[in-house]
Formats: structure tokens, sequence, C-alpha cells
């Protein structure tokens, strides 16, 4: 694959893999590996970090192999969410990680669907990108709003595929398909990542097949039955969707077509 860049950051694995739900820290470290993944997020506000046995998940993260992800999830308003991107910078200047200088920035409408306000994150993102940010912004699969999160200077767009933890997969294709044509019209690297609702390894093929930069999941991985199983499958199918989109599928037909000539077969008259 070639390499991933988001403003001056450069990655070889498009897997952005989350550090929440896992039943143990080892769990979450093994799985990581597993996937692949050189970018973890890190929920800054809802991120329990430390454990009931007083272990920090810092101890289970290795700075020098990942950049992390410092995220804003739980943030219902763009207050919360700029004063929780600027915690996120300290807590990673302090131990001298790249990823101190971004943000996956989340504004959240509401408790019960998760689905993003999309002027509380306009807000936010004007505030961060005066300060120096690298801003990856959560948003729908809303066309007209990734066209004006680009435009407001997010570094990168992150449309969900489906509400987060759903485990529904890419669910409007369509959509993500205008937002990749819209937003890449006149800058093809402009690097889109589907976030959210991904269920499976099948989900991320399919988005890496629709033209996507990267997939950022969590709970696909880490609820599953067997987390360290799909996380391996997870880092194959993003391989798979990304060197099928450049292989360039054959057209849908309504009617067969057969593989081998039908003209002077054996036995033809």
């Amino acid at each position: 694959m070639s390499k991933l860049r988001i403003g001056n950051f450069e990655f070889t694995s498009r897997l952005f893999v989350g550090t929440g739900k896992y039943t143990t820290y080892e769990l979450m470290r093994d799985a990581l590996t597993e996937s692949g993944c050189e970018v973890v997020t890190v929920a800054v506000r809802r991120e329990r970090m430390v454990d009931g046995d007083g272990r920090n998940i810092m101890d289970f993260l290795d700075p020098a192999r990942y950049t992390l992800l410092p995220n804003t999830a739980g943030c219902f308003n763009a207050t919360d969410a700029i004063r929780t991107a600027r915690l996120g910078r300290e807590l990673l200047e302090g131990i001298e990680n790249p990823g101190s200088s971004w943000v996956k920035l989340e504004v959240l409408g509401d408790k019960k669907t998760l689905l993003p306000d999309p002027m509380g994150t306009l807000e936010a993102l004007e505030v961060l990108k005066k300060e120096g940010f690298t801003v990856l912004c959560y948003t729908s699969d809303d066309p007209i709003m990734a066209q004006r999160l680009k435009s407001a200077g997010a570094d990168s767009v992150m449309p969900a595929a489906s509400p987060i933890g759903s485990g529904q997969g890419v669910l409007n294709p369509w959509n993500i398909r205008i937002i990749l044509e819209q937003l890449k019209a006149d800058d093809p690297n402009y690097p889109i990542i589907v976030d959210a609702g991904v269920g499976t390894a099948s989900d991320v093929t399919i988005a890496m097949e629709l033209g996507a930069d990267g997939v950022l999941l969590n709970t696909g991985i880490a609820v599953a039955v067997n987390p360290l199983r799909m996380a391996r499958a997870m880092k194959l199918a993003l391989e798979s969707g990304y060197l099928a989109a450049g292989a360039g599928r054959i057209p849908r037909k309504l009617y067969a077509t057969a593989s081998s000539p039908i003209e002077g077969v054996i036995g033809a008259n």
C-alpha cells in the first residue's frame, strides 16, 4: 500500500483502532498488535485511564510504536470539545508522542444516537485550527456538511458508515461515494477516513472499495467473540479492499458473459 498522509503525519497502515471496551488491557494490547495499526485513538474524556488494579492504560500503549490520536468522544458542545482537545495535547506532550499535535474532533448531538452536532463541530474546528491542531472531523454521511468541514480547514473528514458502535456497516454507500467525489475533485490526495459502525471485516473492505483512504474502528474488534482473530481479519480486509479499489472491478451486467469464447469450441457445428 502507498502511505497515507494527513497533515504532517504519514503512515503505512490505513487502519486506525480505538482502545475502548476491551475486557483487559492485555487483550487491548494484543489486539492492537494483531491489527497492524500504527494509529491508536484514545478518548481523553471517556477513557478509564486506570483499571481496577491501579494499572494505567498508557503502560500498555508503546508511545514509540504508536502515534496516539486523542479524540473528544463524549463531548456534546464545542466548549467541552475544545477543552478536551487541549487536555489531550498536554497529556501527549508529557510523553513526547507526536500525536500531541492532532485530534479527532467529535461534537455529539445527543446521547442516544451519538450523531454529530454539525454546528458545534464547525465551531470547535475553527478554534482548534487557529490553535495549530491537525483536525480530523467525525461527521455524518451528509456530503454538504463534509464539504463545509473541508472548507473550514479540516485536515481529514471522517464520515460515519453507520451509528457509533452499531455494527451496521456502510448503510449509505452512495453518500460516501458523493463525499469522496466532491472532496477529492480538486485534491485527489485529500484524506477521507470512514469512521464508526463497522461490524466485521467485509464492512472494512466495502469502505475501502468505495475509495476511502482508511477506516477507524473500535467496537468491531473489542466486542467480537474473538477480538484477536477479528483484529487480524480487519487488517487483511483493509488491505484487500485497498488493492481491489486500485485494481478496477469489472462492470456489472444484467446477463451472463462466458469466461471462455463460445466460438470454436470442440464439437460445435
